[in-house]
């Protein structure tokens, strides 16, 4: 058998290094994209992970679980989302932090970056916004007798709650554990090696309560939406307390990003001639 074609068959999980190019070398695909498939594929990556969401909130929709037990498997459950995203295709803004390898290498530039982060974020909202009304519309709130709805404002209500402070270092965490859970699936061979290395980091973040400002767009949403109608303590989740933990924990998410992504190009790419 040929050396090339050797190749061709390497069964192995891309080495850090090669991750590191195929960070670049998506980020270029992602500023080529035109805006208005960005934003559809973006939709859909805000639709995924309110899925996700949603099938995490229904896991914590029986008050009776253990907290362990129930921080464990609902993290699991929230995999769903990221395990779309990664397996279907769509774009992730948390994820579009590792951009900043490319632009670190000065493959792409500060206005193709920021014009994707800026579709990408509103094509998630939108998507998220679309799944609100769906899910809503399909009274899954109402399943275990109205449970899962309390646990959906609960859920919204103890985000909003925080402190700007909290609301920005769980944005760090959070995006941190998600740009690993996406750099295992860069060095990923097939569908399978996507989904068991996304398991562990996204369930982590989940169960230690960090920051996601794409999964929020879907639980503030969805809770502030149940809320209005009665669902839970009144007043318990508001607009301003919406808007301030989005703002705060996007900032947060892109900071954590871009110590992922910047580490590793220090590591494989800092010093190097640009091929």
């Amino acid at each position: 058998m040929a050396a090339d074609d050797l190749k061709l068959v390497k069964p192995d999980a891309l080495s850090p290094a090669e991750i590191t190019d195929k960070a670049e070398t998506v980020a270029l695909g992602k500023v080529a994209m035109k805006p208005a498939k960005c934003f559809v594929s973006a939709m859909l990556a805000g639709a995924f992970i309110a899925f996700g969401g949603m099938y995490f909130c229904i896991f914590l929709g029986d008050p009776t679980m253990p907290f362990a037990a129930q921080r464990m498997v609902g993290g699991i459950c929230f995999c769903l989302g990221l395990v779309l995203v990664l397996c279907c295709g769509s774009e992730l803004f948390t994820g579009n932090s590792l951009m900043l390898t490319a632009k670190a290498s000065k493959r792409i530039g500060w206005g193709d970056m920021g014009k994707n982060w800026a579709i990408v974020w509103l094509g998630n909202l939108a998507g998220a916004l679309l799944a609100v009304s769906l899910i809503y519309l399909a009274g899954v709130w109402k399943l275990n007798a109205g449970g899962v709805g309390e646990a959906m404002v609960a859920v919204a209500a103890g985000k909003v709650a925080l402190t700007p402070e909290a609301i920005f270092f769980k944005g760090i965490m959070c995006n941190i554990f998600v740009c690993l859970a996406v750099w295992i699936g860069f060095g990923a061979r097939t569908t399978v090696d996507k989904v068991i290395g996304i398991i562990l980091p996204i369930s982590a973040f989940v169960a230690a309560g960090f920051e996601h400002c794409v999964a929020n767009m879907f639980f503030l949403p969805m809770g502030l939406l149940l809320n209005t109608l009665g669902v839970g303590a009144a007043g318990a989740v508001s607009v301003s307390g919406l808007a301030v933990n989005l703002a705060i924990a996007t900032a947060g998410n892109v900071v954590g990003g871009a110590l992922v992504g910047m580490a590793y190009w220090f590591i494989y790419k800092h010093g190097k001639a640009k091929a």
